[in-house]
């Protein structure tokens, strides 16, 4: 028990020093301090009470002791074990190291008596381990082509860089002097030198061929149909990738060619290759074009065709639509080169110290350079510049400027006496034609943009998509001037100093605005050209068919040069809004167009009215350009209901019928003041005797008004996008025409010019037949004898000349007039025929009842004639047939006639008809007709007070 209790102290005591060798420290540090008490006290009672203290302290640490192994027993048992086992493992341990020692020894002495075997041993170890170390590299050496195609099949450029350059390595250094692997040397450097080249080739293939591709199916079908598109693309992509590419095409672009960048630079081939990609750049580029064309002719569905003689604009636009978009592609690939190019410069730079700008090489402004030079190639060759420069140069050098007078053409032209000229020529022969469609079509298939010599073999030669022309310019403008805003951005460039603005701008300048105007100049040329052994204006005479006037909607015929002037005005506006940069110009031929055909309507309209070369005019022409007459004209109502928006004023007014007789009698009176005098008769040549030039007239009227609505119209739709202009912009391309506030005006003023001559023209119909009826009346009275005998019945000649002339105008006015402004010229019409007559009977010398029968019947043809005309009954002429009846009764008769029923005519037409009836029956007494004329006032002043 004591054991176990002095070993279990042992453990407790070994525990805690272990655990915790402070505690330990102070442990033997107190036992110290005892032993020195104990030996330094003198006194022994001193000491037994220590001892006792120490004892009965020990007695204490036992019992604790005791119930601490009581308690732990199982923990000290499984110590004591391990403890045991811990031991003889390390008694084991030390035997055998013992004896290990020993071996060792005895190895020691055996060595050292064999070194020189060992030494031999290990030399022949190292020399076996280089020449399996060689064998491998030969084996690497040897399998190295099969590697570079199996990488090159994967695309897996970097691999087969790394791959070759190892094995030029090993084979210039440790497989040098190997004979056998010389013809396998020469191989590889072989490969090695062209490695660059074929790197360099499906560089440019990813960036011209692939990312064109890629483009294209992404953006899909575009214009035309998405399945044959669809169709289309595979068959593309087939044709320029073979099947074993197409398998392995790998999904990152951009990682292709950063791996073939850095292939190039490990090949120290970069500057090659940057210079070699600049090189290839334009023919790239032209390839693109031309399999472009090639695709947009097999998806119009006519592949094999030849659209070179086909008018296709919209082919145009869609080819380069697809060339535009491949082209943003492949700046986009040139994008990631010149980043690779940084990159990999940039690194060589830390590597040696020396650092070359990639931009040294090629920069970003280059592609878009080459970009616009290639696309000046197409546009050259599509918008016809060459031929039509040398048509240019052909023409007239009048036609150069935009801004010219117009009018000089549509003068009239002296008949040129005709040139001698050459017997005959051949150059409309066979022979000359074929022969210059020979040279022609050479010359088009030399041009660089065909292959002229630059090309490779594989690339397919450009096709036309549709006939060059100047007008393709119209369909692509705005596209191009979208993407010269693009080329401008990217290229850092200010806006118009890209060479593709400049080549747009100097074509337009320079040869399509100059080619327009002398197109529009001479088809209104033609249109109005004068027939010179006529001497007349065939731009006044001819009208259009009955299906144009359909197809215009509108219900009278108009003159073909108005219409042809409109189309030309109609391609002007079109012209504006698809070049909207030059609307300005274009509005400038347009007014310049209207200033000549404005010119030429009123030449022809003076050599209608005019008739002597002192400005003499006709009657009605002379009172229709009266301001005072015309002012007068134009405030009837007959005038307003032919203005649409006066016309609905009109109807809310009530115009009675003794108003509207009232401003007839006004007209009348007027007409009547000045035509109708003791002077002379109305000379012919004052008056418009073809009425055939009244026919030319009516139909003057009627273009100029049709065409003043249009341009109206089109001059308020600018006027509008004009003011828009100033708060509307597009942030990429405005592409509203732009035009100035002075040249609007100008048109603004030349439409009012057609407006003013179109309603001359009315008037001047209007005053023409009152004038004509002044013409064939006024002799009626004053000529004719009406105290004749009695077979002297029939209606008066001149009577019969006016019924005449008056059916042959309306039978032309009818066909060339609207039914309201017909109306306008024969409205009131029997009214002034009848204040004609009836203030004629001043004019009359004396008159019998056969004198009274006869104006009857005059009046009675007239108004015969009238109602046939305006179909209502001119009542107007039976009032004035109902005055010259009064003649049959004496004055007694008609003056108790007034007192009893009024008055119906006024105090002057009573006081005519008393003189001529006193004229007739030879009243000599003077007194006698004073008397009569004074009981006249009498009466008419009675019963005008008792009427108020």
């Amino acid at each position: 028990m004591a054991a176990t209790k002095t070993a279990a102290k042992m453990e407790s005591d070994g525990k805690s020093a272990v655990s915790s060798p402070g505690k330990a420290k102070q442990t033997s540090g107190f036992l110290m301090s005892i032993v020195r008490t104990l030996s330094s006290s003198a006194d022994f009672e001193q000491r037994g009470k220590e001892k006792k203290r120490i004892e009965k302290a020990f007695q204490e640490s036992d019992k604790k002791l005791g119930l601490l192994v009581k308690e732990n027993y199982q923990d000290l048992t499984s110590i004591l074990k391990s403890f045991s086992d811990i031991s003889d493992k390390v008694n084991e341990s030390r035997t055998k190291i013992k004896n290990i020692k020993e071996d060792l020894s005895s190895c020691k002495t055996l060595l050292h008596c064999k070194r020189d075997e060992l030494r031999k041993l290990w030399i022949e170890g190292v020399e076996q381990k280089t020449i399996a170390s060689l064998l491998d590299q030969i084996e690497q050496v040897k399998n190295v082509p099969e590697k570079l195609d199996t990488h090159f099949a994967r695309r897996e450029y970097l691999q087969a860089t790394n791959c070759i350059v190892a094995a030029v390595a090993k084979l210039e250094s440790n497989l040098s002097h190997i004979e056998a692997l010389r013809d396998l040397k020469v191989e590889i450097l072989a490969r090695k030198e062209r490695m660059h080249e074929v790197l360099i080739e499906e560089l440019n293939r990813q960036i011209y061929t692939v990312s064109s591709q890629a483009s294209q199916s992404r953006t899909g079908s575009g214009r035309t149909g998405s399945g044959r598109h669809g169709d289309m693309s595979l068959r593309v992509m087939m044709e320029f990738s073979d099947a074993r590419d197409d398998t392995h095409v790998e999904d990152d672009p951009q990682k292709l060619i950063s791996s073939l960048l850095e292939s190039l630079y490990i090949l120290n081939k970069t500057p090659e290759a940057a210079e070699a990609i600049k090189m290839r750049m334009h023919q790239e580029l032209i390839a693109i074009v031309a399999r472009a064309s090639h695709q947009l002719v097999d998806s119009s569905g006519s592949p094999g065709e030849n659209l070179m003689g086909q008018f296709l604009p919209r082919q145009l636009s869609d080819l380069l639509d697809i060339i535009f978009r491949q082209f943003r592609s492949v700046a986009n690939i040139h994008d990631v080169v010149l980043a690779n190019l940084r990159k990999i410069m940039h690194e060589k730079a830390e590597q040696s110290g020396v650092y070359i700008k990639p931009e040294s090489m090629y920069t970003k402004r280059d592609v878009w350079s080459k970009i616009q030079a290639v696309t000046e190639l197409l546009l050259n060759e599509y918008l016809d510049v060459r031929n039509t420069v040398k048509s240019r140069q052909q023409a007239p050098s009048n036609y150069e400027e935009a801004t010219m007078d117009i009018g000089t053409y549509f003068t009239k032209k002296k008949t040129q006496k005709q040139k001698k000229g050459s017997l005959f020529r051949f150059d409309a022969s066979i022979h000359a034609l074929s022969t210059n469609s020979y040279v022609e079509d050479t010359h088009h298939f030399e041009s660089e943009l065909f292959g002229g010599g630059t090309m490779h073999m594989d690339t397919p030669k450009h096709v036309f998509v549709c006939k060059p022309s100047v007008d393709n310019i119209r369909s692509i403008y705005k596209q191009l001037q979208i993407f010269i805003k693009e080329v401008e951005s990217s290229s850092a460039l200010q806006p118009g100093e890209s060479s593709l603005n400049e080549f747009v701008k100097n074509f337009v300048e320079d040869t399509y605005l100059g080619h327009i105007h002398y197109v529009v100049s001479n088809n209104i040329d033609i249109a109005t050209k004068v027939d010179e052994e006529e001497e007349s204006f065939d731009a006044l005479r001819n009208v259009i068919d009955h299906k144009t006037q359909k197809e215009l909607g509108v219900p009278r015929p108009l003159l073909q040069s108005t219409v042809t002037v409109d189309k030309s005005v109609s391609e002007l506006k079109d012209l504006m809004t698809e070049l909207p940069d030059y609307a300005d110009q274009f509005l400038n031929m347009i007014c310049n167009v209207l200033r000549g055909y404005r010119d030429t309507c009123h030449n022809a309209y003076r050599g209608i009215v005019q008739y002597d070369a002192d400005e003499k005019r006709v009657i009605s022409a002379m009172w229709a350009k009266d301001e005072d007459i015309s002012r007068f004209l134009r405030s009837l109502p007959s005038w307003r209901t032919l203005q649409p928006t006066n016309g609905q004023e009109l109807n809310r007014t009530v115009c009675s019928e003794e108003e509207m007789r009232a401003l007839n009698s006004k007209e009348a009176v007027i007409l009547i003041t000045n035509l109708s005098s003791d002077e002379a008769f109305i000379p012919q040549h004052e008056i418009i005797t073809d009425v055939t030039q009244m026919r030319t007239v009516a139909n003057v009227h009627e273009s100029l008004e049709w065409f003043a609505v249009r341009l109206k119209n089109f001059s308020i739709t600018k006027a509008t996008q004009a003011s828009q202009q100033l708060v509307v912009e597009s942030p990429v391309y405005d592409s509203s025409p732009k035009v100035s506030q002075k040249t609007l005006e100008s048109l603004n003023g030349i439409v009012k010019d057609f407006q003013d001559l179109s309603e001359v023209c009315l008037l001047l119909l209007h005053l023409e037949v009152r004038v004509h009826c002044f013409y064939y009346l006024m002799p009626v009275a004053k000529q004719s004898n009406y105290a004749g005998p009695i077979d002297d019945l029939d209606p008066d000649s001149n009577v019969l000349k006016l019924n005449k002339d008056l059916s042959g105008i309306e039978e032309l006015l009818a066909a060339s007039l609207q039914p309201s402004k017909f109306k306008y010229i024969f409205e009131s019409l029997g009214y002034l025929v009848a204040s004609i007559l009836m203030n004629s009977m001043q004019f009359i010398k004396k008159i019998n009842e056969n004198g009274i029968k006869k104006m009857c019947r005059n009046l009675f043809a007239i108004q015969q004639n009238l109602t046939n005309i305006t179909m209502s009954r001119e009542s107007d002429l039976d009032h004035a047939r109902q005055y010259y009846e009064l003649l049959y009764l004496n004055p007694e008769k008609i003056l108790t006639l007034i007192a009893e029923k009024g008055s119906q005519f006024t105090l002057a037409e009573y006081s005519q008809l008393l003189q001529l009836y006193h004229r007739s029956h030879f009243t000599v007494d003077q007194a006698v007709v004073d008397a009569h004329l004074k009981r006249l006032r009498e009466v008419t002043e009675k019963g005008h007070n008792e009427t108020v």
